[in-house]
């Protein structure tokens, strides 16, 4: 895991934690260097951290509890003006150069948050990319490397899908990849994961699934999505690979690889079915 995912890992709650330390650890440090020393930039560090890892209007409340602490740290420390309006004058700017930069890191992230939304999703069909497809499946090797639990990859082919596009046009065969993918999200876990390779072919990855499991829930699916099609008079159906591993390859190349030859395997023998393999082990119908 690296650094970035870690810290994105970390609850709400912590990073709260970890920014009120820091405003108090800053305001304890003003109190004690005399007011001689001016940290107020460095109170920016707490506000920008609260605002990224949680959100902007705990930011606001931050940005009102620095500019506070900072006053009173300065303030018992014996800072003095020609005019005390000069003391509270400064203190309002202070708040406001913190709430614009909260306000500032807040759009930021939002903005982040949506670019990254965007490289994830596949645009036609909600489904995740084929890019963090294997960054997540990736994931699941190491962990199934480390508890040692299996996981399965289903590759699903529409069958007659070009004949779709080419007689009913691309809108409809858009709408046909969207009810795909809405039909099998209903049909798995939140933890399963669904992608897009392209075109007309889908992986699905089920973390945790024996084939016991698999052979349930894949069966369900291709029966729930046969069904689909034709209440909508599309003349598609589907041809699944599915390969449960109980010892996981190195790469995810290989884990889709080989549920792609199994699927290959049904379109062999006629189209529209499913067909199970186990790794190390043998394929079953």
């Amino acid at each position: 895991m690296n650094a970035a995912a870690f810290f994105e890992q970390r609850s709400k709650p912590f990073w709260v934690i970890v920014g009120v330390v820091l405003v108090i650890i800053l305001g304890i440090i003003e109190y004690f260097s005399g007011y001689e020393l001016n940290l107020s930039l460095l109170y920016l560090i707490p506000i920008f951290i609260v605002v990224w890892y949680t959100d902007g209007r705990i930011g606001l409340v931050f940005s009102f509890a620095s500019t506070v602490v900072g006053f009173l740290a300065n303030y018992l420390a014996g800072q003095t003006y020609s005019n005390p309006t000069i003391f509270v004058s400064n203190t309002v700017l202070h708040l406001g150069f913190y709430l614009v930069v909260a306000w500032l890191v807040a759009t930021l992230k939002r903005t982040s948050t949506g670019n990254l939304e965007l490289a994830r999703t596949d645009y036609v069909t909600g489904a995740i990319s084929v890019r963090y497809f294997y960054e997540l499946a990736q994931i699941e090797i190491r962990r199934s490397q480390r508890y040692r639990r299996p996981i399965t990859v289903a590759y699903i082919d529409l069958d007659n899908f070009k004949t779709v596009n080419d007689q009913l046009g691309h809108s409809t065969g858009d709408r046909v990849l969207r009810a795909v993918t809405d039909g099998i999200r209903r049909q798995v876990r939140n933890a399963d994961t669904l992608a897009r390779l392209g075109g007309d072919e889908f992986a699905l990855l089920l973390p945790e699934t024996d084939g016991e499991a698999a052979r349930t829930a894949l069966n369900k699916i291709h029966a729930s999505l046969v069904d689909e099609m034709l209440r909508n008079g599309w003349m598609v159906t589907f041809s699944v690979g599915v390969v449960t591993f109980n010892e996981v390859p190195k790469t995810v190349d290989d884990m889709v690889k080989m549920a792609d030859n199994v699927m290959y395997s049904v379109k062999a023998a006629g189209k529209n079915g499913v067909k199970y393999a186990i790794y190390p082990g043998h394929l079953s119908s």
